[in-house]
């Protein structure tokens, strides 16, 4: 935080700051050029497709979204930005629900995107569950609208807004095991600043919206007396804006999975394998059959019993590693092994 603001009010926790200034979110902030929105949520045929926003607030990207004809699921954690959102957008679906735990069933939706929100998630619990809900084939997109503070006067305003800017959160994306390479892009554009909505872009900062009535009082001033000194009055300000993207696609995993073969060598008294794999020549199969066989239970074995699981969500990662025997895996010229070091 840049600056140091008076203690929160008690009824202003930074859980709910967005929600205790929604109306003044939604008058004060930017929105996003169509062109974005459609970059955003390209698959490449050029279709309407399935979305889901997490982080929605009161709909400033959800807007170009339902424009450009997707199908849109938008969620927030707070029912007060979604209030203004469904005064906003009424026929478009909402949700009250986190990123961390949506309420979708896996493979359910093309797209999921998240505008100005993903620095406020918790990646390791938020990246996985984002990528249970893609289709194969589907990406996670980021955007966030920075000022473009190389220009003076812009840098001037930003210190006055303080709470800093996106930063390097996008890095979590460039990280995750679950999704492929990052594309990025920028946009630009501009927001038509007045007196009245110079004081919402300020006083909707969730570093602002916790403060006591006093502090924030003072940031008014001070952002009145900056907007007064700029000099254009009733013809407001063009604030202008880097409008950063980013999308992955999300990674499918596919894991051969190889039974014991079923010629296995008879039991013989010194602990090796049984016909059906138990160690004591029991037909009970010990705990790693076991647990494999739970794993495939879906699956279709092929003619040497192996097992091709496919799975577009979270995927634990490999600690321990068996050599499947060599008669319980064919190779032939459809058979392909990716590894991932990241």
């Amino acid at each position: 935080m840049a600056d140091h603001p008076a203690a929160p009010h008690p009824d202003r926790t930074p859980a709910r700051a967005f929600g205790t200034v929604a109306d003044a979110y939604d008058r004060g902030r930017p929105g996003y050029p169509r062109e974005a929105a459609a970059w955003l949520t390209d698959l490449g045929a050029g279709d309407p497709v399935t979305v889901l926003e997490v982080g929605a607030g009161t709909g400033k990207l959800t807007e170009q979204l339902v424009a450009l004809g997707h199908d849109v699921l938008a969620t927030d954690p707070d029912p007060a930005m979604l209030a203004v959102l469904g005064r906003r957008l009424p026929d478009v679906r909402t949700a009250v629900a986190p990123a961390e735990d949506l309420p979708l069933p896996d493979a359910s939706v093309d797209v999921v995107v998240c505008a100005q929100a993903f620095h406020w998630l918790d990646p390791e619990v938020a990246l996985p569950e984002i990528a249970r809900v893609l289709r194969p084939g589907g990406h996670l997109a980021l955007v966030w609208n920075e000022r473009d503070e190389r220009i003076p006067w812009v840098r001037r305003l930003g210190r006055l807004l303080g709470g800093g800017q996106r930063g390097e959160s996008h890095r979590a994306l460039v990280h995750s095991p679950l999704f492929g390479f990052v594309e990025d892009r920028a946009f630009r554009s501009w927001q038509t600043l007045n007196r009245s909505t110079v004081q919402d872009l300020a006083l909707s900062r969730s570093h602002v919206a916790t403060r006591d009535d006093a502090g924030r009082e003072e940031l008014r001033a001070q952002v009145l007396a900056f907007y007064d000194d700029y000099g254009r009055g009733m013809d407001g300000m063009q604030l202008p804006y880097v409008v950063q993207c980013f999308r992955a696609g999300v990674l499918e995993r596919r894991v051969l999975v190889a039974d014991e073969p079923a010629h296995a060598a008879p039991p013989t008294g010194d602990g090796t394998a049984g016909p059906h794999g138990a160690a004591d020549g029991s037909t009970e199969p010990d705990a790693t059959h076991h647990a494999t066989h739970h794993a495939t239970a879906d699956a279709t074995p092929d003619a040497t019993g192996s097992h091709l699981v496919v799975t577009t969500g979270s995927f634990p990662a490999v600690t321990d590693v068996t050599k499947a025997p060599d008669s319980a895996v064919t190779v032939d010229e459809d058979t392909v092994l990716l590894f991932d070091f990241r």
